[in-house]
């Protein structure tokens, strides 16, 4: 029976050898098509989604393209939103829903899977962190040393705010809310709000569907949603 590949090894958490010329090979083909995003300047839709089907080794067929600019950009409704620069080690381990969106600066250290739901919101400079060392330098001996990860799982519908780093074997539920700056180092169950460093539940959310009209102002703008949550965010740290 053939040994186990070092990406084998590394996508079933167990300990692995990231400097392999295996993985070299891989994060380097990544960094490239990254780099093909990240300075590609002003682009259409059709574009950014194909750069993006670059990045992830996704050979779907791109849809035949259409002479009206909107037209053509409609039928990728349901690809990601990608906001360049993006950054990750290998792209192909990443798993995404339908209409997810990033904002700019997001990273992806996707030693192991990192899925996200459908339509997840994701803000500037969010990060996500599959991989981990062992506490014990002589075990982690530089690039020497072996390494491991854990996979991180987002579900559906989730807002993720600015600069949220979230830690491996971290598994979310659908229609969390994390605010901006937080560190997610445990699970957190569906429909909640948690922020903090590190994240801690603030409260659970209640879903239109299930609240009177008057919990909730449909007319409120973007920054009325900021401000709410901000003030949920600092009650809830209060004693």
């Amino acid at each position: 029976m053939a040994e186990n590949t070092q990406e084998e090894k590394m996508l079933k958490g167990e300990l692995f050898y990231a400097f392999s010329p295996e993985l070299i090979k891989k994060r380097d083909r990544c960094a490239k098509a990254c780099n093909q995003l990240n300075n590609a300047g002003e682009i259409s839709r059709r574009l950014m989604v194909e750069l993006w089907r670059n990045i992830q080794q996704d050979d779907t067929p791109m849809p035949p393209p259409l002479e009206d600019p909107d037209a053509d950009a409609a039928q990728f409704d349901d690809d990601p939103w990608v906001t360049p620069p993006v950054h990750m080690d290998y792209g192909t381990h990443i798993k995404l829903g339908k209409n997810v969106y990033f904002n700019f600066g997001c990273t992806f250290v996707d030693s192991c899977i990192i899925s996200i739901g459908s339509r997840t919101l994701v803000g500037p400079n969010a990060s996500f962190y599959s991989g981990t060392h062992s506490l014990d330098p002589e075990i982690r001996n530089g690039t020497k040393g072996p390494e491991s990860g854990k996979e991180i799982h987002i579900g559906e519908d989730c807002w993720i705010g600015g600069n949220v780093i979230v830690l491996p074997g971290v598994t979310i539920g659908d229609g969390v809310v994390i605010g901006a700056g937080s560190v997610v180092t445990k699970s957190i169950p569906a429909l909640h709000l948690v922020a903090g460093n590190p994240a801690r539940v603030i409260k659970k959310i209640t879903k239109l569907a299930d609240s009177t009209p008057a919990a909730h102002d449909l007319t409120a703008g973007p920054e009325s949603a900021m401000a709410d949550l901000a003030n949920e965010i600092e009650s809830g740290s209060k004693p």
